[in-house]
């Protein structure tokens, strides 16, 4: 009996000192603060202040979006589902004004610019509406394997070979345009269906599909908006509440068959289409330079932000860097600001190039321990359990802590 006593004594030992370990190191410091607020996206330098003045008690929230966006459940029940499917198709709509998605409207129009050499409005109409429905069917998906699976919101933009991909791709779009050779995905297409398909609207709803993943890497605030809400909605059993993502995508969409059909009206085809080719042509070639730049970056190296202001820590996803600058703040109840940031985030680097170098919100931040924690590798520890701890589902994500009263 005491030798029983004596192997469980020293087995709940063993437990507790294996609790222990596992105990992440830096959970203790996180415990010191707590949440005062939230934000996420690219924020110009007027935006952002304005973003600090919420977070400061110092201006309320004054629009729809800005109480979507806050706290998109509240919103919800208080206005109801017919205007938070309105805001969320309006969101949708904004996001062609991304980072990622802006540069991308001369690749767009020169796919669907094919209705133009038809000269007809139905056909420029309908390359526009099967290009949407790429955009809508791919960007839903990603919405449902954040909501469902627990992934974050372009992750997939952090894969070297997806960037890879990417730049081959625009490599052969570009090759296209200078009439390299011709892309016909008719005969693939007739091998597997009876039915007569032109290979416009294959190429434009791949394309759409495409557009849509390179935009994942952008993440407004509407999108963690969304997909906070979507998941709220999924967790106590209404399961409508997975088409929002889809309803965002539908919203991304609704420029693209209009802009197919106004492309119908242009001068009928001639040598001046030739130029119009090749303009598009260098500007795609220059898009695959670009990914595949970026692609090599992720694969051999990082890129770290600026750390030349006294107040700002760098973490490369290193706990004891995290924990020591939340210890330091808590020590003298100094508030915190984190900038969950990846090399592969494009708002992330157009923030760190604009925002974060405007001399007011710098000024602003000196109050803050200013933390830039590089989630890059979002999948190893110990960046996945911090990102997990603060349910940070897409980048760059900003959090203000308060210390603890």
């Amino acid at each position: 009996m005491k030798k029983l006593i004596l192997f469980l004594a020293l087995l709940a030992a063993v437990c507790s000192v294996s609790a222990q370990t596992t105990h992440a190191p830096w959970a203790e410091s996180v415990e010191q603060f707590e949440v005062a607020y939230s934000g996420s996206g690219y924020m110009n330098a007027e935006n952002f202040i304005e973003f600090l003045d919420q977070a400061e008690g110092g201006k309320p929230d004054r629009t729809f979006y800005q109480r979507f966006t806050l706290d998109p459940v509240v919103f919800f029940e208080k206005w109801g589902l017919w205007r938070t499917l309105l805001l969320i198709l309006l969101g949708g709509l904004a996001l062609n004004l991304t980072p990622c998605v802006l540069p991308m409207i001369p690749v767009n129009i020169a796919i669907i610019g094919a209705g133009a050499q038809s000269e007809s409005r139905k056909k420029g109409w309908a390359l526009g509406s099967i290009y949407g429905l790429g955009i809508t069917v791919v960007y839903g998906i990603l919405g449902l394997a954040v909501v469902l699976g627990g992934a974050r919101f372009g992750a997939l933009n952090a894969s070297p070979w997806f960037n890879f991909g990417i730049a081959a791709v625009f490599l052969l779009l570009a090759l296209a345009m200078f009439n390299v050779f011709h892309i016909d995905f008719t005969r693939l297409h007739n091998r597997l269906s009876k039915r007569q398909v032109e290979e416009e609207y294959l190429a434009a709803f791949t394309i759409g599909g495409v557009f849509a993943l390179l935009a994942g890497a952008c993440v407004a605030p509407v999108v963690i908006a969304v997909l906070l809400l979507a998941g709220n909605l999924y967790a106590h059993g209404v399961h409508a509440g997975l088409v929002l993502p889809f309803v965002l995508g539908i919203g991304m969409a609704l420029p693209w068959p209009f802009a197919g059909a106004g492309l119908s009206f242009l001068p009928k085809p001639g040598r001046w289409m030739e130029w119009v080719k090749r303009v598009f042509g260098v500007l795609i070639l220059l898009f695959a330079v670009y990914y595949g730049l970026l692609a090599t970056r992720i694969l051999w190296s990082r890129t770290a932000p600026s750390a030349d202001e006294k107040h700002l820590v760098f973490c490369e996803g290193k706990t004891t860097c995290f924990r020591d600058a939340l210890t330091d703040a808590s020590v003298i109840s100094q508030p915190v600001f984190i900038d969950f940031w990846a090399d592969w985030c494009k708002n992330c680097h157009a923030m760190d190039r604009t925002t974060f170098k405007d001399p007011e919100v710098q000024r602003r931040l000196e109050r803050y321990q200013v933390i830039k924690f590089d989630a890059s590798n979002f999948k190893e520890s110990p960046a996945k359990e911090i990102l997990d701890h603060f349910e940070v589902v897409g980048l760059p994500t900003y959090l203000i802590l308060e210390p603890k009263k």
